[in-house]
């Protein structure tokens, strides 16, 4: 049976992080440790982490650090497992009992793979469930970082299992990133290796508006680092590089659209045609843009 070393950054989480764990005891699969790094907290994160630690014994490794981001804080976890796959969970987000159990099946049915992932369901604050994510079937498994690189597939972090080897060849997140770090991770794993996929929701992943993705022009301004960083990698050329420019534009424009930012939403939506004007989805959203700013 492989040993599955479950990653969790931990910072002011205490609202989130009973849920979370408990999420993890609740797996059907049993054969895992918990590796939490408290990243600075200054909230009741210690107290809970104690309370299970104590409860959990060796099955839980808790890592105090000063504060120094999630990059940060994975990464010291990952330099302090040993297990054969690495599996993340953000404090504040919860998983389904099956999702080691999924995740691990899919290693076995892809032998050559690097890297799983699933689908999620998104949730809001307050725990209620919103909107699932279906996910790119056509692009969703095999050898597509190419794929990655463009967006045109997404690898919801709290779904994404590797192996522990993958670190080894191709290192661990980028600290220096200050969104994106984990498609960053995703992509150079998928250059190396497969990837697998689970078609079935895994785990709910909670929307908050203090979230780093909630932080649109730092938000933005990773995925154009991302995409400067890695252009030239195999697959991840000219062309791939003006698709995954006007995506970011895009994603931009909607976000803005929905924060009822109209005239900068429409701007956006113009320069990701500008971009790549080979995309019909590009210039739908601009002519709807360009409707809904004069009608009001």
């Amino acid at each position: 049976m492989a040993t599955v070393d479950i990653i969790i950054p931990a910072y002011n989480a205490a609202r989130y992080l009973r849920p979370a764990i408990d999420s993890v005891i609740a797996q059907s699969y049993n054969d895992w440790r918990i590796i939490l790094v408290n990243d600075g907290s200054t909230d009741g994160t210690a107290e809970i982490t104690r309370e299970y630690q104590s409860r959990l014994g060796e099955r839980m490794l808790v890592i105090t650090q000063p504060n120094a981001g999630m990059s940060a804080a994975r990464n010291t976890a990952i330099r302090n497992s040993s297990a054969e796959f690495l599996a993340f969970l953000d404090s504040d987000d919860v998983w389904l009992p099956c999702r080691l159990s999924e995740s691990l099946k899919a290693f076995q049915s892809r032998p050559d793979a690097g890297l799983a992932y699933g689908l999620i369901t998104w949730m809001d604050e307050g725990g209620k469930l919103l909107d699932t994510f279906k996910g790119n079937r056509r692009d969703a498994e095999g050898k597509i970082a190419p794929s990655i690189y463009m967006r045109k597939v997404e690898l919801p972090c709290v779904t994404v299992t590797i192996r522990k080897k993958c670190i080894d060849e191709a290192g661990l997140f980028d600290e220096t990133m200050k969104g994106t770090e984990d498609r960053d991770l995703w992509l150079r794993i998928a250059l190396r290796h497969e990837v697998a996929f689970v078609p079935k929701v895994i785990a709910y992943y909670r929307t908050s508006t203090h979230s780093v993705s909630g932080d649109l022009n730092r938000m933005f301004n990773a995925q154009r680092q991302f995409i400067k960083k890695n252009y030239g990698a195999p697959g991840c050329g000219f062309i791939a590089r003006q698709i995954a420019l006007s995506r970011a534009y895009k994603q931009r424009s909607e976000t803005l659209f929905q924060r009822r930012i109209r005239f900068r939403a429409f701007a956006s939506a113009l320069q990701a045609c500008a971009i790549w004007p080979l995309s019909t989805d590009n210039l739908r959203t601009a002519a709807s843009l360009a409707v809904r700013c004069i009608s009001g």
